[in-house]
């Protein structure tokens, strides 16, 4: 969500200052983490125990069908905690609720439970007592975590928006358990490792995408229960494919229902429009200095990870949280106790989070979209940095597509576009994503930004695929990408699936497919994406222009070393001459333009050989030929092409 503020060639972005030693050290306050065991509504004998924070109410009363919605007293704690207990008899799960709380400045206000393990579809706003209890079934894939997921693994993430995924023939959106069998054979049949799903949390305004999230415990109820959920995640696991979570805990909305002024009072929010106001999203700013706050919301990021199996969690709007004057006019916000713009009661909170996730789960992934330079975000935090596992590379992005949707002449010059994110490539932990931010609000699809007649953009398109499977950095596409989608995304209707019947569709598939299937299977392409041992440019003849690009990747010695040579015109190179590391056979792994994928067929009959004649640098040099608007994979020794492709052609 968070707008583009690229590390990028044109706009490099002043980094913050690493925590000081001393605020590094600072003793902290103990923290209860796991509020919701406490918190909310809990099932107890044959009733139902309640507990709400609300420190500055008069009275709170807890209202239901239970009890005709009828105000039951509930008894303040007084041991300063602002806790509000009460247990009502005969309470049950599936009954629904809210809190009536006599605010602290009068006026009565019914109030959605924050802790609430379900709440009412919307339109409605109620709470809904439930049991969480699930008999899962992925023990073979929880006890391997760990393995799957290290950063030296392939990690390609499928993002999907679950109510326009696929829908049923009248537009109804499909259930949780419905969406399970449906997504895993898809991911397995293209490839991808990982799904990462946009915000499930329960929001009242369904074009928020989730982003304005009310019910921070409750997966929203339009697609079933928490238990469908539960099904989805498992189904997943059983097929071999992690399920990370799009987490937003940088800001809510204002609905009178939810967390905004909770007793009466700013509790959640700042009382200071300055720091408590959005202009950008028009929604509200958590209070990260009260560490009632910071609990509530590690607590629900531990939840989501513990009770539903999450193997992580992308961390939206992360430059949002950092930066008091984040979409700021001069005068609209309050410097930090040493004048400056970073917001270190945000950077503490971070780096809580994350030390307290990665205590609990160390197999799971902490993702963060943070678009600007910040230093040290997927830096640990006992060596001053935020404590993320990893950054979405947001310059690389920004650069590339820019560099992408420029008219194929015109690229000679902006060489630095697509050659800049080499420069910090290794500066953090990157995934490199081509996300639903980039396809929605006039931006046109993936393969609209593409120049050309329609044979030269699906050759773009694949190129585009080529460069970034190939390039270090893990990865992520969006939904419909796979397939060339035609429209911009939009909430309200599922993805146009008949594409897959037209050829230049399905050979992008297929393209997509054995791309996946290259990255998981050849470790020169995934060992080393963080490290920049596993990357370096290769030459090519003097005098090409600019638009070649020629580039190695390398797992551990003694691995097949892998060779990415890149034609970004639609001009072929023919006897191309390449610096290569040795002399030998170098085997065509990937070729984006053979007819399989929809390409015109050219090539080098599947095999490279490069002699002892060096050039700028390298051993050995040969003289290949480039197709138009492709991407070409060699590799030194011999291995079967993925060739995976073939599955791809039909849909799911």
């Amino acid at each position: 969500m968070t707008p583009a503020s690229p590390f990028s060639a044109d706009a490099l972005h002043t980094a913050a200052p690493a925590a000081s030693a001393q605020q590094r050290q600072a003793p902290r306050p103990s923290h209860h983490f796991r509020q919701f065991e406490l918190m909310g509504a809990h099932l107890d004998g044959n009733g139902t125990r309640f507990t709400v924070w609300a420190p500055n109410a008069r009275s709170v009363c807890v209202a239901g069908s239970f009890n005709g919605w009828h105000g039951e007293p509930m008894q303040k704690i007084e041991d300063g905690s602002g806790l509000w207990h009460g247990r009502v008899e005969g309470a049950r799960a599936g009954d629904f609720y809210k809190y009536r709380i006599h605010g602290a400045h009068g006026g009565w206000m019914d109030k959605a439970d924050p802790y609430a393990f379900r709440c009412e579809h919307p339109p409605g706003t109620a709470s809904q007592i439930w049991d969480l209890s699930h008999t899962w079934g992925d023990r073979e894939w929880m006890s391997q975590r760990g393995q799957r997921q290290s950063h030296r693994e392939p990690m390609s993430i499928y993002e999907v928006h679950l109510g326009s995924w696929q829908r049923e023939e009248d537009g109804r959106v499909l259930n949780y358990r419905d969406l399970a069998v449906r997504l895993a054979s898809h991911c397995r049949t293209m490839g991808f490792t990982h799904v990462e799903l946009m915000p499930v949390a329960e929001h009242p305004f369904y074009g928020s995408w989730g982003y304005q999230t009310t019910g921070y415990f409750a997966p929203t109820a339009r697609y079933g229960t928490p238990q469908d959920l539960m099904v989805l995640v498992d189904t997943l696991h059983q097929h071999g494919i992690g399920v990370l979570l799009d987490w937003v805990g940088s800001h809510f909305p204002s609905d009178p229902h939810a967390l905004a002024d909770f007793d009466g009072t700013a509790l959640y929010e700042h009382a200071d429009p300055r720091l408590g106001f959005h202009p950008q999203w028009n929604s509200l700013i958590f209070n990260y200095g009260r560490y009632e706050v910071r609990d509530f919301l590690i607590s629900n990021a531990l939840f989501w990870l513990e009770k539903y199996h999450f193997d992580g969690l992308r961390v939206d709007a992360v430059a949002s949280m950092l930066y008091l004057d984040f979409a700021r006019e001069p005068g609209q916000w309050i410097p930090n106790q040493y004048g400056g713009n970073q917001n270190l009661e945000a950077v503490r909170f971070l780096q809580d989070l994350n030390s307290a996730v990665y205590a609990q789960f160390p197999d799971v992934h902490m993702i963060a979209e943070e678009s600007t330079a910040w230093a040290g975000v997927s830096r640990p935090v006992h060596h001053g940095g935020l404590g993320f596992g990893m950054k979405w590379n947001m310059g690389w992005m920004n650069d590339t597509l820019r560099y992408m949707a420029r008219p194929h002449f015109y690229r000679h010059w902006h060489a630095d576009d697509i050659r800049f994110s080499s420069v910090y490539a290794f500066n953090e932990n990157f995934v490199l994503p081509l996300s639903h931010d980039e396809v929605v609000y006039g931006k046109g699809s993936l393969l609209g930004k593409q120049p050309g007649d329609d044979w030269q953009r699906f050759a773009g398109l694949r190129n585009l695929y080529g460069y970034m499977w190939a390039h270090p950095g893990k990865k992520l596409l969006f939904m419909g990408g796979e397939f060339g989608q035609l429209q911009e995304w939009h909430h309200e209707r599922t993805l146009d699936w008949h594409l897959w019947a037209r050829p230049l569709h399905a050979g992008l598939a297929r393209w997509v497919c054995d791309l996946n299937a290259a990255y998981r299977s050849v470790p020169a392409l995934h060992v080393n994406d963080f490290n920049p041992e596993g990357f370096y440019w290769l030459p090519v003849e003097t005098g090409e222009p600019q638009t070649v690009l020629a580039f190695v990747r390398r797992a551990d010695p003694g691995d097949a070393l892998t060779v990415a040579i890149i034609n970004m015109t639609p001009e072929p190179r023919i006897a191309l001459r390449v610096g290569l590391p040795h002399a030998g056979s170098w085997h065509e792994l990937l070729n984006s333009d053979a007819t399989y994928y929809g390409g015109s067929g050219m090539g080098n009959l599947g095999r490279v050989h490069a002699h002892d004649q060096p050039l700028a640098g390298q051993p050995a040099s040969a003289t290949i030929t480039l197709p138009p608007l492709a991407t070409l994979v060699l590799i030194d020794r011999p291995m079967d092409a993925p060739n995976q492709g073939g599955e791809a052609d039909a849909r799911s």
